[in-house]
């Protein structure tokens, strides 16, 4: 594990308003954050794969704290068996396209954060782009394949990403710092072959394990707390049970180089 600090392409800091310390007055309050940590969540940029039931509640989470800038990449359209747990997504948005469903409902809660769609799925073509386009990334997409490539890009471009990952009452949680801590590949070095795209999921699973990834995110990008660096957090709700798995760098790994 490690401490929050500041990154270089982190230490931005964007003057508040009024109404900014009106509306973040309480979160101001944490110690080691002050008015200090929001506004450097105020210069910041966030990309946020997927916004599904994962994703989408750590925009949401993201959007309420008043991270200046959201890109959200996510394809396809609204399906009802979505509506269990997306909870950017409304049954009067049934056949529309997702990430419009997002920017909405993210502009409705904080009309006075900058909020970008992407209606495309993470993949080779757009990656490195959208990675270097934000400070930090937030991985929650379901398959990895698309993991791996937001891990490969935020290693390669020095950024922090945090990854979640969910199935049925069991999630996982870690962040990635670039020279710090291992990678996603040193803790995964191929794609588990048992993994499905589809599987059982509680709205309230991958809601828990967003609500701890939009606040590593946050930790990293304000410099306070500390983050899963070297560790992966690993719950399940069916039985309320919480550890911390230490994780080591890879020396052989092709992506960290260990």
């Amino acid at each position: 594990m490690a401490k929050a600090k500041d990154e270089a392409n982190m230490a931005k800091r964007v003057a508040l308003t009024a109404a900014d310390r009106a509306r973040y007055e309480w979160q101001m309050w944490t110690p080691g954050f002050g008015e200090e940590g929001q506004e450097k969540l105020k210069g910041a940029s966030v990309l946020v794969s997927r916004c599904g039931g994962l994703g989408g509640v750590v925009a949401y989470e993201l959007a309420a704290a008043g991270i200046g800038k959201l890109v959200i990449a996510h394809g396809g359209n609204v399906k009802p068996s979505d509506l269990n747990r997306q909870l950017l997504m409304t049954t009067d948005w049934l056949g529309k396209p997702r990430v419009d469903s997002a920017c909405r409902r993210l502009n409705e809660l904080n009309p006075d954060i900058a909020v970008a769609g992407v209606s495309a799925n993470v993949g080779e073509d757009n990656a490195a782009e959208l990675v270097a386009s934000v400070d930090v990334v937030v991985s929650a997409a379901p398959l990895f394949s698309e993991r791996f490539l937001l891990n490969r890009e935020a290693v390669r471009q020095g950024k922090v990403m945090v990854d979640a990952a969910m199935y049925d009452t069991f999630a996982t949680v870690t962040t990635v710092v670039p020279g710090q801590g291992p990678c996603l590949s040193c803790l995964y070095p191929e794609n588990p072959p048992a993994w499905r795209r589809e599987f059982p999921v509680f709205g309230a699973t991958s809601g828990t394990a967003a609500c701890i990834a939009a606040l590593e995110a946050i930790k990293a990008i304000a410099g306070f707390g500390t983050l899963l660096v070297g560790e992966l957090l690993v719950f399940d709700l069916a039985n309320l049970s919480f550890r911390k798995m230490k994780v080591k760098r890879n020396p052989t790994c092709p992506v960290c180089g260990g």
